[in-house]
C-alpha cells in the first residue's frame, strides 16, 4: 500500500462532490441536466516494459458526463416559455452580429424592445430559427413582426341555401326591399372595401311560377348593400336583379341567368360600376363580386342559409401569437385572422455528451458531439415543443443526496488508507 492510492482516492472522492454539489446547486436551475463523475483505475507500467503491474496505483477522473435525460414539464404563464418534450436543443447566437450557434435547453423565452425573442438568463441570446415562410434554410434570429395586415377587398361570396318550393310567389310587385310581400325569403352578408370598410349586403328571392312539363322554377336574385338597393341608376331608380337562378323538378340548379351551369356560367356578379354606387369615401372595389350559389337547392321545405363564405376582411393589428408544438410561431389578429410569424427550429448530435458546455444553460458544437442536424420540432428524431411551459433541472435530489453520503465514505475511507500507511512507516523507523 502507498500513498499513492489513498491520495488518488482523495481526489476523486473530492471531484465527485464537487460534481455533487454543481448538481444540488443547478436543482432549480430550468434546462439544466446533471453530470456524473465517470471513474477509471490506474496502474503503473513495469520497469521492464514486459507488462503493467498487478497492484494498481489508484484512481482516476475518465470523464465528467452530463446527463441528458427528460426534465418534468411544468406550466407557466408567459407565453413564450418553451419546454422541448424529447431530443433536441435550442439553437441561439450571442448577437445579431456573431451568430456564432449556440444550444441549449432553457426555454425561458422574451422579446426585446425590437421584438426578437431572446432568452434573459443565457445573457439575451437570441433564438434561432426560420423566417416567416421558409420551410428550410439557415436559421436567423426570431422577430416577431408586429405590423398590421391590411384589408383585403371582397371578390367573391359563396353561397348555399335552400329555397322552400311550397312558397307562393309574391302578391306585390315590382321588388321593394321596404315591403316583405314583394319578395319570398333573404339572407345577408358582411363585405369589405379596399379599406376594410364594412358593407352590410341583403340578398332577396323572389319565386316566379313553375313551367313546362317536368316542371321548372326560377328564382330572380335582388340586392340591398347598406342602404341602397342596387338599380338601374334612373330617376326614379328602378331595382335590378343580379340573376335568376333555375330548378328542375328533383330541386337541382340547372341554370344561372337562363344559360346552362358550366365553368363559365356559374355565378351571379354585381359590377364595379354597382359597386361605385354605394362605395365609402376614400375605399374602392376595384373588382366585381361574383356569388356562387354552387350546391343550392330547392326543396320542400324552410327556407336555410346553408353556408356562407366571402374572401373580404377588415385591416387587422397583431393580438397575441403562440407556438405550437412543431415550432410554428402563429399570431392572432383582430381580424380573427392568423399568419405564421416563423417556426422555432431544434438541433440535435449524434452524441450530445460530447458538447462543450459554456456557462448559463449553454453548449457548443464540438468534434466529439458530431455535426448538428437541424429541423422541424416534431419530425425524425427531434421532440415537440410545448408552449407556456418550461423543462424543469433533471436533477433528482434524493439520489443527489445519497450520493453525497457515498462520497464523503470514501473520502474518508481513503483517508484512512493514507494514516494505516503512515502508521507503517512509523513502525518502520521505530525499528532499531
Amino acid at each position: 500500500m502507498g500513498f499513492q492510492q489513498g491520495l488518488s482516492g482523495l481526489n476523486g472522492a473530492a471531484k465527485s462532490l464537487d460534481v455533487i454539489g454543481n448538481n444540488v446547486a443547478n436543482a432549480s436551475t430550468v434546462g439544466f441536466k446533471q453530470s456524473q463523475a465517470q471513474f477509471a483505475d490506474m496502474y503503473a507500467n513495469s520497469m521492464n516494459r514486459s507488462g503493467n503491474s498487478p497492484v494498481g496505483i489508484g484512481v482516476t477522473v475518465a470523464n465528467v458526463a452530463q446527463q441528458f435525460t427528460q426534465g418534468n414539464i411544468s406550466s407557466s404563464n408567459n407565453p413564450l416559455d418553451i419546454a422541448i418534450n424529447g431530443d433536441g436543443f435550442f439553437q441561439l447566437s450571442a448577437s445579431l452580429t456573431n451568430k456564432s450557434p449556440m444550444y441549449g435547453r432553457n426555454g425561458q423565452f422574451q422579446l426585446d424592445k425590437s421584438g426578437y425573442i431572446v432568452n434573459p438568463s443565457m445573457n439575451g441570446a437570441y433564438l434561432m430559427g426560420w423566417a416567416a415562410g421558409a420551410q428550410g434554410g439557415d436559421p436567423v434570429p426570431l422577430q416577431i413582426d408586429t405590423s398590421s395586415i391590411p384589408a383585403t377587398p371582397t371578390t367573391t361570396i359563396s353561397t348555399k341555401v335552400n329555397l322552400d318550393s311550397r312558397l307562393s310567389v309574391p302578391t306585390t310587385t315590382p321588388f321593394n326591399a321596404a315591403d316583405p310581400t314583394s319578395y319570398n325569403s333573404s339572407t345577408g352578408v358582411d363585405l369589405y372595401d379596399s379599406l376594410g370598410n364594412p358593407y352590410s349586403m341583403q340578398t332577396y328571392y323572389v319565386k316566379a311560377a313553375p313551367t313546362g312539363t317536368p316542371p321548372t322554377t326560377t328564382w330572380t336574385v335582388y340586392a340591398k348593400i347598406d342602404n341602397t338597393t342596387l338599380n338601374n341608376g334612373a330617376t326614379p331608380a328602378v331595382p335590378v336583379a343580379l340573376g335568376t337562378m333555375t330548378f328542375d323538378s328533383t330541386g337541382t340548379m340547372t341554370q344561372i341567368n337562363g344559360a346552362a351551369i358550366t365553368p363559365t356560367n356559374n355565378t351571379l356578379t354585381i359590377s364595379t360600376a354597382q359597386l361605385a354606387t354605394v362605395a365609402k369615401a376614400g375605399g374602392v372595389f376595384a373588382a366585381p363580386i361574383n356569388i356562387s350559389y354552387s350546391g343550392s337547392t330547392q326543396t320542400g321545405s324552410a327556407f336555410v342559409n346553408l353556408a356562407q363564405v366571402q374572401n373580404g376582411m377588415p385591416p387587422g393589428s397583431l393580438s397575441s401569437f403562440s407556438v405550437d408544438k412543431d415550432g410554428s410561431i402563429i399570431g392572432s389578429y383582430s381580424n380573427q385572422q392568423t399568419k405564421n410569424l416563423g417556426t422555432v427550429v431544434l438541433v440535435n448530435f449524434a452524441n450530445p455528451n460530447g458538447l462543450q458546455p459554456l456557462g448559463n444553460n449553454l453548449y457548443q458544437a464540438s468534434s466529439a458531439a458530431g455535426s448538428p442536424l437541424v429541423g422541424k420540432p416534431t419530425t425524425g428524431t427531434f421532440g415537440t415543443l410545448q408552449a407556456r411551459a418550461k423543462e424543469d433541472s433533471n436533477v433528482d435530489l434524493t439520489a443527489e443526496l445519497v450520493n453525497m453520503i457515498v462520497a464523503q465514505r470514501v473520502y474518508q475511507a481513503n483517508s484512512q488508507t493514507i494514516k494505516v500507511q503512515d502508521t507503517v512507516l512509523q513502525t518502520l523507523v521505530s525499528l532499531r
